[in-house]
Parts: structure tokens; C-alpha cells; sequence
């Protein structure tokens, strides 16, 4: 049985893969979906062209890691792809933050990275020659990021991660790329807080295109995905341009967002 895993697939980017993926392996039999919301998975019958199953549960507990390992190891399937799209953000001054919600920093760890990693961890012996992984990184990776500080950090752990994986997978025919979009118009916001930046507010983009690029990055055995000029800009500036210096200039684009959060 040839499958596709989605994480995060209740909705923004995970649900646009679930969309899409089926376009890309057409000889796909099932899509594996996990998130927590498990009347939202039900909505994904409807958007996939290939059958969906269901896996409710949090990936910050251990009842989803149990179950899937158990699927994996029963049933055996070629996983053809696996989609890490589960991840979550805040904004802020890391101190305004940790008042407002004590465990809020330490979950984006364990979900962007520490859940991203053991899902991984899970499937890599059932994933097979031409299979891929994609795993959700973000334009933040590129470099230290203040008032986005354990968010840019967790993401440029996933794709420090991707590129090293892919290197050590590429004997067995997997291709790993880190998805690394700037801001895109999903509820993504509503946990993390709305755009201050007028930057960001001006480069947000639809989750259509990042996933559509995604894809083609992937099928052409790219390790990292970058949708749209500004974000290749900003990756080119973070190659050339002191850490140092874009922390500070940041700031400088982000008055009004350290003020609030003081």
C-alpha cells in the first residue's frame, strides 16, 4: 500500500497538501492525516482525490506516537511522502510571552522540532526509494529573528535538520527539502499574533502556491523551497549580511511590536 502522511493536515498549509498531494503521486492508495482536530480531518474526504484516514491526536502526547507506530509496523506501507506540517508560533518579547503563557515557548520546541523529528524518526524505515519528506521550516530560519526569537530558532532547527537528513538519505533514493515560506495567509496568525510588520504584511502569500512550489522543489530533488522574490531576497541577504546586523534592523522594522509587548 503506497501512502502519503500529512501532520497538521486539520488546516492551512497541512490541509493544502492534503489537497495536493494526490495530483503529485497519482498511484497513491491512502493519506494518512493527523492533527488534534479531528471534525476538521473529516472535512479532507471531500478535498483529496485520493481515500483519507484519520489519526486524531496531539503530537505534544504520546497516545498519537503509539498509535501510528502500531499502524506503520502492522500494516507496512511504502510511505511515499511525509509531510511535517504540524507547528505552531508566538510573537513577542520572549519575556512578555512566557508572562502571558508560561508553556507557550517550550511547546513551539517540542512541536516544531522534538514532534517533526520523532514522526520522521517513525516513518524512515518505510519510506523507500523516490519517497520525499517535506518538512515545514519557514523564511524565520535564515537567520535570528527578536520578536520572533524560539519560533526562528525551532525553524532554523528544521532545516539545519532537512539538509543534513537529506544528505545522509540520498544513498536510498529519499530527497528531504525544508519548506521555507515568509508570511502566508493562513490561521496561523491568530495563535502567533496579527502582522505589525509592514514587511511581512506586504509579502503575505497563499498557502496554494507555497505548497504548488513545494512540491515542484521536491519532485526536482531540492533540498530547500523558497516561494516568492522577497523571501529569496531575504534568504540572500542572510548568506551575505551579518546576523548581527538584520537582528538589529528588524527591531528597527518592529518599534511598534517591542513597545505593545513591553
Amino acid at each position: 500500500m503506497k501512502i502519503a502522511i500529512v501532520t497538521g493536515a486539520s488546516s492551512g498549509i497541512g490541509k493544502e497538501f492534503v489537497r495536493q498531494v494526490g495530483h503529485f503521486y497519482r498511484t497513491l492508495d491512502e493519506v494518512w492525516v493527523i492533527a488534534r482536530r479531528g471534525h476538521r480531518l473529516q472535512e479532507l474526504n471531500e478535498l483529496s482525490s485520493v481515500p483519507v484516514r484519520i489519526l486524531e491526536g496531539d503530537l505534544l502526547h504520546e497516545a498519537v506516537y503509539e498509535r501510528m507506530g502500531t499502524m506503520l509496523t502492522e500494516e507496512k506501507p511504502d510511505v511515499r511522502m511525509l509531510v511535517n506540517a504540524a507547528g505552531f508560533g508566538k510573537s513577542g518579547l520572549v519575556e512578555t510571552i512566557l508572562s502571558d503563557d508560561r508553556d507557550a515557548q517550550l511547546e513551539m520546541v517540542d512541536l516544531n522540532c522534538r514532534a517533526l523529528s520523532r514522526i520522521t524518526f517513525l516513518c524512515l524505515p518505510f519510506l523507500s526509494k523516490g519517497s520525499r519528506i517535506l518538512n515545514m521550516a519557514s523564511a524565520a530560519a535564515f537567520s535570528p529573528q527578536p520578536l520572533f526569537t524560539v519560533y526562528a530558532a525551532t525553524k532554523a532547527y528544521v532545516l539545519s535538520f532537512s539538509r543534513a537528513l537529506g544528505a545522509e538519505q540520498k544513498s536510498r533514493g529519499i530527497y528531504v527539502t525544508a519548506v521555507c515560506p515568509g508570511p502566508v495567509d493562513t490561521e496561523f496568525f491568530r495563535v502567533s499574533g496579527e502582522l505589525e510588520n509592514p514587511l511581512k504584511k506586504l509579502t503575505k502569500v497563499k498557502a496554494s502556491g507555497v505548497v504548488k512550489k513545494a512540491l515542484k522543489d521536491s519532485r526536482a530533488g531540492k533540498d530547500i523551497s523558497i516561494y516568492g522574490l522577497p523571501m529569496k531576497g531575504a534568504y540572500l541577504a542572510s548568506r551575505l549580511l551579518p546576523h548581527r546586523l538584520l537582528a538589529e534592523i528588524m527591531m528597527r522594522f518592529n518599534p511598534r511590536d517591542a513597545k505593545r509587548r513591553l
